[in-house]
């Protein structure tokens, strides 16, 4: 392939080189789909629910996207070459993440992807950017297995069996009188599966009875059965894994028909896009965190000044990781045109070359200090819990971190 240099000659042979037309001012995008205003720019390609069940989830995510976009394309972006997000909805299903996948592989060109949203997703989608050599950054997949996929998936969400039991523990340290656990999960789930392991595995660990196992469906609204089955039995504490919108109605019926224990929320409900499903009723809900608002680096308090003056309330954890995909991108962009320009480099070889920039780079992010092991699996040294503390009227509240 004859090499073009010069981003102007590049501009025009964008389905041969990395580059991507457009118009000037890619800081200025309204929704997720519009095109970048820049006439020379680097597509990273975001693979996010924004519609669907999932959308809760998914919406968190996108927000995190567009910020860090803004935030890098004001540094510079790649060493001068501003980066454009190519958005593509992945919808709460694995089909939805397949097309997404497809489309921005092998029609918008992207360098890697971030995304998708769920783990479910992921297991389907993943293997058409591993064969087709495009490096894939997950923000919220932390079900087993999901670096092993290939040499092109990584993630910056630490991994279930890591942060889920922190929970159990600060659950213990409010109240050392827990003895008896019922557990619930969303079947048709990869992530909550796998979740629910971790969490079943750590109830037997530390000596607590696991009394009941009760399942469910992501798309489920009515829970009274299970709901009924579990208070029967007069449990201490309850540990659901599923996702915001299922695990908010079933935290509301639980409390509605009952249950005044403790909960514990897994990482699906790790989002402040429950309080409007359960209100007042959230309140004292435990969940693990791999953020913290409160972490103090440079890139954090940035992030988190943006975010507060947009959002009016404190970030939450899938914003902060999406953001975290994208800057890693970012760094290993400029790391490696650094060494070798990316004018310079056929599409193909572009990818190639920045995977393993990635996985030989080491970043200070707003989720603290990352790394990656060979097989793309993230290395993260700071973990925390959090506590849902509802305000007075019963619909607003907060994260409020107590480890």
């Amino acid at each position: 392939m004859k090499k073009f240099f010069g981003y102007a000659i590049a501009a025009l042979m964008s389905c041969l080189l990395i580059v991507a037309c457009g118009q000037t001012n890619p800081t200025t995008n309204n929704t997720p789909n519009s095109p970048s205003n820049s006439q020379n720019s680097i597509p990273i390609g975001i693979a996010l629910a924004q519609t669907s069940n999932v959308a809760l989830l998914g919406q968190e995510e996108v927000t995190g996207a567009k910020i860090a976009e803004t935030y890098f394309n004001k540094q510079g972006g790649i060493n001068g070459t501003p980066i454009r997000l190519i958005f593509q909805d992945t919808a709460g299903d694995e089909q939805g993440a397949i097309n997404a996948f497809n489309t921005l592989i092998s029609q918008d060109k992207v360098v890697g992807i971030v995304g998708p949203t769920l783990s479910q997703q992921a297991f389907s989608a993943d293997p058409i950017a591993e064969r087709a050599g495009v490096p894939v950054i997950a923000p919220s997949n932390t079900a087993k297995g999901i670096p092993q996929i290939g040499k092109y998936i990584s993630r910056v969400s630490a991994p279930v069996a890591v942060v889920a039991p922190n929970a159990i523990d600060a659950a213990l340290k409010i109240n050392p009188q827990i003895k008896k656990v019922a557990v619930f999960y969303a079947q048709n789930d990869a992530f909550s599966k796998s979740e629910t392991g971790t969490f079943q595995e750590t109830v037997k660990q530390k000596g607590l009875e696991l009394a009941t196992v009760q399942t469910f469906q992501t798309t489920d609204t009515d829970f009274q059965s299970q709901v009924t089955n579990a208070i029967n039995i007069k449990p201490d504490l309850i540990i659901i894994s599923g996702l915001s919108a299922d695990g908010g109605n079933l935290v509301k019926q639980l409390r509605e028909l009952g249950y005044k224990g403790l909960i514990i929320g897994g990482n699906g409900l790790n989002t402040s896009n429950i309080l409007p499903v359960c209100k007042a009723l959230c309140d004292g809900i435990i969940i693990a965190q791999a953020y913290s608002p409160e972490l103090k680096n440079e890139v954090n308090q940035a992030f988190r000044q943006i975010y507060t003056e947009q959002n009016k309330k404190e970030p939450p954890q899938f914003t902060a990781q999406t953001f975290t995909g994208v800057q890693v991108f970012v760094e290993a962009l400029r790391t490696l045109d650094k060494t070798t320009k990316l004018s310079t480099l056929a599409l193909p070889q572009l990818r190639t070359q920045l995977n393993d920039t990635i996985l030989a780079g080491k970043y200070v992010t707003p989720i603290g200090e990352i790394s990656f092991t060979p097989e793309g699996e993230i290395v993260q040294k700071q973990f925390f819990v959090a506590q849902i503390k509802m305000d007075a009227d019963g619909n607003s509240g907060k994260f409020t971190f107590i480890q």
